[in-house]
């Protein structure tokens, strides 16, 4: 994708906006703000993003990220908790690339549901840590448009999120992020491109939308089974799913007829199985 190459934030320039704004990172809205130009290029050349592409942002905190999609010709909606951020953006924005195409949302992303605008096709983000996966579902629930997706998470978060059945780390995040999109871990970040460094591991999660399990069963009705089947990830599915079952024999019949073995556990299964198990439950 072509890019108006232009200057982006450095430290002195983060550590100088955040001084006026009177910001301090907080742990409990997940701030660490990147600081390297190189590291938001290569995010932005891992998105892959089409020219004049319209993208979501969640989360865009100073802006480091925001003006990397703008540099790359991208249209971004950026949508952000923090009020004093929030209107910082568009400023700062202004400053770098008067005729970008940028719309703010001062919103909690757990509450958003639509945008305004054409819809988005992807979303890149840098997402704050603590809620990295709610905010994931919930856009992919609610955003039937978005293609792709690009995140930032804690490593281990990127590995569960693109885990597969079998894997130690597979588990409720893996198997709802499947119901939507083919998940795989892109790039690892050092911790040294963000302030405050945080303590721990930071990489890309890279998702492609596909069409979910063919299933007479509800998503609600499936993500009900997952949660239930990792509750106590030692049990075995019949134990596991006799609480959801009404009791362990009406379970069993359900993984029987759903063509699951009641003596198995639920790292084992795919999303496709968890929503055949979903049909057969009462």
């Amino acid at each position: 994708m072509k890019t108006r190459q232009g200057a982006l934030l450095g430290p002195a320039e983060i550590r100088d906006l955040a001084g006026r704004l009177g910001v301090r990172p907080t742990k409990t809205l997940g701030q660490n703000f990147v600081h390297d130009g190189g590291t938001v290029r290569k995010i932005v050349r891992a998105a892959n993003l089409r020219p004049g592409e319209r993208v979501v942002e969640i989360g865009p905190g100073l802006g480091s990220l925001t003006l990397g999609l703008l540099e790359a010709g991208a249209s971004v909606v950026a949508v952000e908790i923090d009020p004093v951020l929030a209107r910082q953006i568009p400023l700062t924005a202004e400053a770098h690339f008067p005729d970008a195409d940028l719309t703010v949302v001062h919103a909690d992303a757990m509450d958003v549901t639509v945008l305004p605008g054409r819809p988005p096709t992807a979303l890149v983000a840098n997402l704050p840590y603590n809620v990295a996966v709610p905010i994931l579902l919930n856009f992919l629930e609610h955003l039937g448009s978005l293609e792709r997706v690009l995140v930032m998470v804690q490593a281990e978060v990127a590995d569960r999120i693109a885990a597969r059945p079998g894997s130690k780390v597979y588990g409720i995040p893996s198997v709802k992020a499947a119901w939507y999109a083919d998940a795989r871990r892109s790039l690892a970040i050092s911790r040294n491109v963000f302030w405050p460094v945080p303590n721990v591991d930071s990489a890309l999660v890279a998702l492609e939308r596909r069409d979910p399990p063919s299933t007479t069963a509800g998503r609600e009705a499936v993500f009900r089974v997952v949660d239930a089947a990792f509750a106590q990830r030692r049990k075995t599915l019949r134990a596991a799913l006799s609480g959801l079952a009404g009791s362990g024999a009406t379970a069993e019949e359900a993984l029987r007829a759903a063509g699951v073995d009641p003596g198995a556990r639920g790292e084992t299964l795919t999303v496709e199985e968890f929503a055949r198990i979903a049909e057969h439950l009462p």
